[in-house]
């Protein structure tokens, strides 16, 4: 006699996470992108030391911004990549829910580490 049970282990709504956080994450990186990118004319009418502090201080905030997209973006791809399987869901949930909030918190640092004039 053939045995019926169910040995199927896919998680029937794994892709909901992933999908939500694209939906939160590519946005937000682009804006946030766009924002810092912008930001480098807040003191085009700056000039000497204030000019200065301000550059060497965006030299050093504009690749921890760039660096902490792509580790968002790192994160988004690892919430779809994992197996969809139910072992898996908590750590896809966590990514997916650590990648939105990783653009929030690293758009944070770059308008802290920046010396606005």
């Amino acid at each position: 006699m053939p045995d019926l049970t169910l040995d199927d282990d896919r998680a029937t709504g794994a892709w909901v996470a992933p999908l939500v956080s694209t939906l939160l994450t590519l946005p937000a990186c682009v804006l946030v992108y766009f924002v810092g990118g912008f930001s480098a004319m807040a003191c085009d009418s700056c000039a000497g030391a204030e000019a200065d502090r301000f550059e060497s201080s965006f030299g050093v905030a504009f690749p921890v911004l760039l660096g902490g997209l792509g580790l968002a973006l790192f994160l988004l791809a690892a919430s779809w990549a994992l197996p969809w399987e139910r072992r898996s869901t908590t750590r896809r949930v966590g990514f997916a829910l650590a990648a939105p909030v990783l653009v929030a918190c690293v758009y944070g640092l770059f308008t802290v580490l920046v010396d606005w004039p």
